[in-house]
């Protein structure tokens, strides 16, 4: 192994160089001539971001349990130490040994969102290793990615030798198993035939070993596999047994503040509320928790390994989890004395929620956050988000009378079957609970802000057919309900148009996107989610001069029976039951929870051989199961 060598002179001109020199507490460096199989777990975002995600810090500690296997960290560079990296020619490397990435084995990236796509790109460039698969040599890593962009990896299939689709706790140690037996029988077959080896582990996806098809037309026909014994489709991963996976009870604690500075407590993994607009809601499925005592003991050492002072209970709908009560009261009895905090990250839109938030925030310093949506409750029922008007007062009620005084609401624009008169209800709602607050606490200081987001069809929801708004009726949108406001404890937020414009394209973008990527990175675009690097103009640029259209991805209205580029990756959920639940909404009917009522019939239980595991409801659920057979 050859380290970088870094003058710390150089870092004495950069933003926070400790975002470069490792040494992290609970990190693990271990010797690399010592060690059979390598790999460089990349995120592609800043340091900051990236030492907040917890998927990552859950492959880390998989591979560094196995003796046989290192894992190292690399984060993007800013764009200042990118400047530096280029001017002195030093590699992109790992903040555990500072070997550069492409020594590495493998070289794993998270693809959390749409908008990182030109951050890989930068960092294979920054790396040295051809951004393109098919270029790759002999000596370079082999590049696999994993997270919920690959649900859709279409759109930069081009540059990646594998994807993980699912959860590959287990997988990801199936293949450091192949690559360990392949290094030792001298490489046999190559780079070439390894990969064909982790292809063949199930749930993993080399897109070099499909076919596509086009109509005559550019609309996407097919993804076929060129061999008979490919994985056809390429079935998800899922942990079936949740209680007993491995986690990161040792997280490394970063040298600065990050996103997220607290333990985190992984208490289920799924989330059955069926939330239409929801991805995560679909391709997690199903819920899957772990007893309280098991969270106890995880939360424990949590801890003692950090020493961090405040613990956050995570999942994808917190408040959901069947032991919430017990846990939060074992939770605050066990630290009452070492000065640990415990804090939800999300509420239900509901009373019971705020009895919890209660015993969480003895003192009230932070504000309440809810997420009704929709501001009415004929949009709310489209999008079977379940609460009622009713529902969020009563929330707001009870806060207000146990000392909040600031809330945050949620809402998305641009759903299906929005109107102007959906708009003003969102205005509408946040005045009611303004006046809601006088009437209770018989003061004015109420400080509400309502947040809107523009709503992107994805993948495997029952809005994948539907199209984007455009960024002219967006920011129209944006226009009529910023005329709505003008209290001045009312405060209204909402997102670039033009960023979710793009990600929509890239969201159910097929390969030809891939060198639409391609361009924009080299005309200059990276970290195009952080506002002030956004280049839409160069984006579009970039779509003209390839001659794709992003209206074809973005804003078409697609037919119910067409073929998607993602058909061949199975979450699970049907496809007939997507276009079940489309029609549900339509008709503004609600769906229920499938963890308190019958089966719904989406197919994941059965077709992945999971249970659904709820431990307030007999500990595994046995139900009568409705399976729709077209994928």
């Amino acid at each position: 192994m050859n380290p970088v060598k870094i003058d710390p002179v150089w870092l004495m001109h950069i933003q926070k160089p400790a975002r470069y020199i490792g040494g992290e507490w609970n990190s693990v460096v271990k010797d690399h001539d010592q060690i059979d199989v390598k790999v460089a777990l990349a995120f592609p975002d800043v340091y900051e971001v990236a030492m907040s995600h917890l998927g990552l810090k859950i492959i880390y500690s998989v591979l560094n349990a196995r003796e046989d296997t290192l894992a190292e960290r690399v984060y993007a560079p800013w764009v200042d130490m990118e400047k530096l990296m280029r001017e002195k020619h030093i590699p992109l490397y790992t903040l555990e040994s500072k070997c550069p990435v492409k020594n590495f084995d493998v070289l794993g990236f998270t693809m959390p969102f749409e908008m990182c796509y030109t951050n890989i790109l930068n960092m294979l460039d920054l790396a040295g290793i051809p951004l393109l698969a098919k270029d790759r040599k002999e000596e370079d890593p082999i590049v696999v990615s994993g997270g919920p962009c690959v649900y859709n990896a279409e759109p930069v299939a081009d540059f990646f030798d594998v994807f993980f689709i699912g959860e590959s706790e287990e997988a990801i140690g199936e293949m450091a198993d192949i690559i360990k037996s392949w290094k030792e029988n001298g490489k046999p077959g190559g780079r070439k035939a390894v990969i064909r080896k982790i292809a063949s582990i199930p749930g993993c996806y080399a897109p070099h070993l499909y076919k596509i098809s086009y109509y005559d037309d550019g609309i996407f026909r097919a993804a076929q596999p060129i061999e008979s014994d490919v994985q056809f489709p390429v079935k998800k991963r899922v942990i079936k047994d949740f209680e007993n996976v491995h986690i990161d009870d040792k997280p490394i604690l970063p040298h600065i503040e990050i996103v997220h500075d607290r333990a985190v407590l992984e208490m289920f993994r799924g989330c059955s509320r069926g939330c239409r607009f929801c991805q995560a809601g679909m391709i997690y499925r199903p819920v899957r928790e772990k007893s309280e005592k098991k969270l106890q003991e995880i939360a424990d050492k949590l801890i003692r390994n950090t020493g961090y002072n405040e613990i956050s209970l995570m999942s994808l709908s917190s408040a959901d989890y069947s032991c919430l009560p017990e846990l939060v009261d074992h939770l605050l009895d066990t630290f009452k004395n070492r000065r640990v905090s415990v804090s939800l990250p999300s509420l239900r839109v509901d009373s019971f929620s705020i009895d919890i938030a209660k015993k969480i925030q003895q003192v009230r310093k932070s504000g309440l956050t809810l997420a009704p949506e929709a501001g009415t409750q004929r949009l709310r029922n489209v999008i079977n988000k379940g609460v009622t008007e009713d529902d969020i007062m009563g929330a707001c009620s009870n806060a207000f009378r146990n000392g909040w005084s600031r809330v945050k609401l949620y809402f998305m624009m641009g759903l299906p079957t929005e109107t102007d008169e959906d708009l003003k209800g969102i205005a509408d709602l946040a005045y009611r609970i303004h006046d809601l607050y006088h009437e209770i606490r018989g003061r004015y200081d109420c400080r509400i802000t309502v947040s809107v987001a523009s709503f992107v069809p994805k993948p495997f929801t029952p809005f994948q057919w539907m199209p984007q708004c455009s960024v002219e009726e967006i920011e129209r949108k944006q226009q009529y309900l910023k005329s709505l406001f003008n209290n001045k404890h009312i405060k209204l937020a909402y997102h670039d148009a033009k960023t979710g414009y793009l990600e929509a394209a890239l969201a159910r973008g097929d390969r030809k996107l891939g060198k639409v990527i391609l361009k924009a990175w080299e005309k200059g675009c990276k970290y195009d989610s952080w506002t002030e690097f956004f280049n839409y103009d160069a984006w579009m640029d970039s779509f003209r001069e390839c001659g794709v259209d992003p209206d074809e991805y973005a804003a078409r209205k697609r037919d119910e029976y067409e073929a998607e580029p993602w058909d061949h990756i199975d979450s699970g959920v049907t496809k007939d039951y997507l276009r079940k639940e489309w029609r549900l909404a339509q008709r503004g009917i609600l769906t229920g929870d499938c963890r308190h009522l019958p089966c719904n019939g989406c197919a994941v239980c059965p077709d992945l051989s999971v249970k659904l595991v709820d431990h307030k409801e007999e500990n595994i659920h046995e139900k009568t199961v409705f399976v729709y057979h077209e994928r």
